[in-house]
């Protein structure tokens, strides 16, 4: 059972950063005068500052940590922009730079690890370190795959042009925000279905209910491809620790880890019997890991 002040997500006070005119939601916990980095918390496609609540707790006593909403979700405003890894980067580049003041070890989780990886290898002076935990984003294809069939590719075509259409996305969000479709969601990436709460569910149902979020939400479908996985590997030069939840439905993990490890073989990383988001389900282990990790590689940063 997890003490009250865990449980209590406003137990860190936020604060509220303008940003080409909207407001960016951010927390900040901890002693500044740290001899380690800053900690940066960067959540998933529709998760927001909520997610790393434990981890906040946690890792607050040994670094200054700190968590944001991206533009477009939780806190943070949502204006009727067209969203892309490239902006959300840049969010975060400013931020490091304009608010923190000092280069961070940035922690992300799925969209998150992606945006902190684009950030990482793209603006080196504001990355000492990175951590991705079930972390999104492509590969180039290493080897031609087969043409899928005629039929297959009409449907995804056909699937494709239907959610760029903002009626048909606009009905997807609101049965996609329902209570019942969130927990549904996260009963299948949540291994232990005890981690999936109330405040949980209502902790990702209530930024949905913002003017603006539907918006968001169909402009996804329209975001451009950025840079693949492997070429920002080739650009990244800090210590890298790859968290991996291995019961995730979403991600072959094991296949990803081999790729991870080709592009970037001096990575340290470690398997957690979780599921899509481990900083969540099991914060405890998390937390230890990325303590004894920023602990060893001092020297790196």
């Amino acid at each position: 059972m997890l003490n009250k002040s865990i449980q209590d997500r406003t137990s860190v006070p936020g604060s509220y950063w303008l940003w080409r005119d909207q407001q960016i939601y951010y927390l900040c916990a901890g002693k500044s005068d740290s001899v380690y980095p800053p900690l940066l918390l960067i959540h998933g496609f529709g998760a927001s500052t909520d997610h790393w609540c434990q981890n906040i707790v946690g890792l607050s006593q040994f670094f200054q940590v700190w968590a944001i909403d991206l533009l477009g979700f939780g806190r943070s405003d949502k204006p009727n922009w067209q969203y892309s890894g490239q902006l959300w980067q840049e969010q975060i580049n400013d931020f490091i730079t304009k608010v923190i003041g000092r280069s961070v070890i940035m922690a992300g989780n799925s969209l998150g690890g992606y945006v902190g990886l684009c950030l990482a290898a793209q603006y080196p002076t504001s990355a000492a370190g990175l951590i991705l935990i079930n972390s999104a984003g492509p590969f180039s294809e290493s080897q031609p795959t087969p043409k899928p069939p005629l039929w297959r590719r009409f449907i995804s075509t056909i699937t494709k042009w239907f959610l760029l259409q903002n009626i048909p996305s606009f009905l997807l969000f609101q049965w996609t925000r329902r209570r019942s479709n969130i927990r549904k969601i996260l009963k299948k990436v949540y291994l232990d279905q005890s981690a999936i709460t109330d405040k949980l569910i209502e902790d990702i149902y209530r930024p949905s209910c913002d003017p603006g979020a539907a918006q968001v939400f169909a402009s996804i479908f329209k975001t451009p491809s950025g840079k693949k996985v492997d070429e920002l590997l080739d650009d990244l030069d800090c210590p890298l620790l790859m968290l991996w939840g291995e019961a995730d439905p979403w991600i072959n993990i094991k296949s990803r880890s081999v790729q991870f490890r080709k592009y970037y073989p001096q990575l340290t990383e470690y398997f957690l019997k979780a599921g899509h988001c481990p900083h969540d389900e099991v914060p405890d282990q998390v937390n230890k890991l990325i303590q004894e990790w920023v602990f060893s590689a001092a020297k790196g940063f």
